[in-house]
């Protein structure tokens, strides 16, 4: 049994169960009586305890977690010691982990859910690093998903004490080797972009459904976070977008400088990337380049080739000179050209309007006479499904003679969106010359579906909506609660909002409405009917219908059957039948009812009949030893012997076995009760 459970931490913290165990601490179930919570109780392992300086460490950076606050960060309430043991009060958070939440999902994530759970890890790091936290250990582990689809980051602060631990530390304590960074693993100095590494390795995982490296020993993963390229989501996820791939192996660069300089880089991209998924993620100048200063350079306005023929037409200027010399001067004396008359020459304008008289004839032969004569060439048409618009541009051998005319953008659940999924006239079709056009239809992808906010719905309205409306594939779990309507929707997988496709699997988990205390019927047979009554008072169960029927084994007024027997609810009726002793004459033997269980007879190990007092024998004393080693807290006790209570109080389960005297004479029933339920029973020689 844990050695913490009901514990109390400074008067105040009543520790009530281990619900998370982590390399460094344990985490508790608790409650703040002077606030009347609950909260989550984080306490040092006793090894890393021993070390003072550790100690010294965990409390300072502890201290400054605590001034942390953000909507996707656990919040911390208090750091403290208590009878040398050192812990962290925080915030109790109602939800799964993400690595819980991705194997319950048990498929990689659809990218729209993974783009919104790494948004809101991205906040919780922006916050920490503005406040000079490094986490060191970001990791699904580390990770909560509320029931709203909301996030909280655990274990900041705590991580990063890791490296100031001893060299003895286990590679539990220090977090997961397949999500550290390339310098946490050659031991170099980390900053804020450590954790975003980390966030990049999370980012794949969902995306992927599977981690970068793995590797049969740690040293061999962690080499290869060094020394290896993760494969790109797309290959193992074609829905992946490419700007969201472009953002993951941004955050995974090796090399510190490739990376996002700051979370809130990161953050600027996701953002963008919401808003266009077509987005280009810029990526970052490598440090080993250097840029170079702006340079006039001067515009050359002549080849080679160009200044050595100016060089000889430079030479041979003067001759040139001289030759329009002579040429303007004997242009001087010659007589000016005769000019043309207005007058058309007769012979002229009849070879104008012959040969607009052929052309003429020629058109109407070739566009419209030649057609009435000649059958127009036919083409078949070739198949254009499956092909986007820019594969037509780029290819125009697709398309051959013919041209095609975008038409509607439709839903299909045969063809990716951009696809062409239908056509006009169909494929193979044989179309004539004039008429080799091809109207397309555009696939739109599928009827995007989004989860509906089911919570607080009746079990079978959502079960209406989502199997028969949506055609997902629903699988109901049960949970007992305290405040949720039975029937009702406590909670379900994937999130509001989140696009989901017929056929995907999605879990609701069902109120059962309060869970009803259990109790253990014990064998009543050889009882009194008014022990009976008040023992079934005490434990919470009802008496049902009493029927008297002879018996020549019980004396008059004893219990011969009983209706239940076992583990029960309360408020469970039980029937009875009660011996009226032998009958003088013995008449057949009445059966019980056929709608009733024939009497049980007590097992001879559990309560066997009580044995015949002996008459004058004196009373004697003896203890009755009641074993409380499995209990924990304080609890009720009842002891009775025979027809007498010899103590009925409240005892503290630590004190181990609680001793009772008892004198009585003979052999008597001795019961225990704790916390009215039976625990145990035997017969007792006071006469020995």
């Amino acid at each position: 049994m844990d050695q913490y459970i009901g514990k109390m931490l400074d008067n105040r913290y009543e520790i009530m169960e281990c619900i998370g165990m982590g390399g460094m601490a344990m985490v508790y179930k608790t409650r703040d009586h002077r606030l009347n919570r609950l909260v989550a109780v984080k306490i040092l392992k006793p090894e890393l305890a021993q070390d003072a300086e550790f100690r010294r460490r965990f409390h300072d950076e502890s201290q400054a977690v605590a001034m942390l606050s953000h909507a996707n960060i656990v919040s911390v309430y208090d750091v403290s010691q208590s009878d040398g043991l050192d812990y962290i009060v925080m915030e109790l958070v109602d939800g799964l982990t993400l690595k819980q939440y991705m194997q319950r999902r048990g498929t990689p994530l659809n990218w729209r859910e993974a783009q919104h759970f790494i948004t809101q890890i991205m906040r919780a790091l922006s916050h920490a690093h503005s406040r000079g936290i490094i986490h060191r250990d970001i990791k699904p582990h580390n990770v909560m998903v509320l029931r709203d689809g909301s996030v909280k980051v655990t274990d900041f602060g705590i991580a990063q004490l890791a490296s100031a631990a001893q060299n003895t530390m286990t590679q539990e304590a220090i977090g997961s080797v397949h999500y550290i960074s390339p310098e946490q693993a050659r031991g170099s100095h980390v900053d804020c972009r450590t954790d975003i590494y980390s966030a990049g390795v999370v980012l794949y995982e969902m995306l992927t459904g599977r981690l970068p490296f793995e590797g049969d020993t740690p040293v061999g993963v962690a080499i290869q976070h060094i020394s290896a390229i993760p494969v790109p989501p797309r290959s193992l996820n074609p829905d992946v977008p490419q700007a969201l791939e472009d953002i993951t192996m941004r955050a995974m660069a090796p090399d510190v400088n490739q990376r996002y300089g700051s979370a809130d880089e990161m953050l600027d991209d996701l953002k963008e990337f919401r808003k266009n998924p077509d987005m280009e993620v810029s990526q970052p100048v490598s440090q080993g380049e250097v840029d170079e200063p702006t340079m006039v350079v001067p515009v050359t306005r002549h080849s080679g080739g160009d200044t050595e023929r100016r060089r000889r037409e430079a030479a041979r200027e003067p001759e040139y000179r001289e030759r329009r010399y002579r040429e303007e001067e004997m242009d001087e004396y010659d007589d000016p050209p005769a000019r043309e008359t207005n007058i058309v020459p007769a012979v002229t304008a009849i070879v104008v309007i012959l040969i607009f008289i052929g052309g003429m004839i020629f058109f109407l032969y070739n566009f419209l006479l030649k057609g009435m004569f000649e059958e127009k060439k036919e083409y078949p048409v070739p198949s254009l499904l499956g092909y986007t618009l820019e594969d037509l541009e780029k290819n125009p051998a697709i398309l051959g003679e013919f041209k095609y005319e975008e038409g509607d953008t439709v839903y299909s659940e045969q063809y990716p969106e951009g696809q062409i999924c239908a056509q006009t006239p169909e494929a193979k079709t044989m179309v004539k010359e004039g008429e080799l056009v091809i109207k397309v239809t555009i696939s739109g992808g599928k009827d995007t579906m989004y989860m509906p906010p089911v919570d607080g719905w009746d079990v079978r309205q959502a079960l209406l909506k989502l199997q028969n409306e949506m055609g997902l594939d629903v699988e109901v779990q049960e949970e007992f609660s305290d405040t949720i309507t039975k029937g009702m929707i406590i909670s379900y997988t994937p999130m509001k909002d989140i696009i989901v496709e017929k056929g995907d699997k999605v879990v609701l988990v069902v109120s059962k409405g309060p869970e009803t205390p259990k109790v253990t019927v014990p064998s009543f047979v050889s009882w009194n009917l008014e022990d009976v009554e008040r023992q079934l008072g005490a434990m919470g169960l009802i008496r049902g219908k009493v029927d008297n029927h002879p018996s020549s084994e019980y004396a008059e007024g004893k219990v011969i059957w009983q209706s239940v027997l076992g583990e029960v609810e309360k408020g469970t009726v039980i029937d009875f039948w009660v011996s009226t002793g032998p009958e003088e004459t013995e008449p057949p033997v009445t059966e019980p009812p056929a709608t009733e269980p024939p009497p049980t007879e007590p097992p001879a190990t559990e309560t066997p009949p009580i044995p015949t007092e002996d008459v004058g024998v004196p009373a004697s004393t003896k203890f009755i030893d009641v074993d409380l080693s499995g209990f924990t807290g304080t609890v009720d006790v009842r002891i009775q012997v025979g027809d007498q209570v010899i103590f009925d109080g409240s005892v503290d389960a630590s004190t181990g076995v609680l001793s009772k005297p008892a004198t009585a004479s003979g052999i008597q029933l001795v019961s225990i009760y704790i916390n009215n339920v039976p625990e145990r029973s035997y017969h007792l020689n006071f006469s020995q």
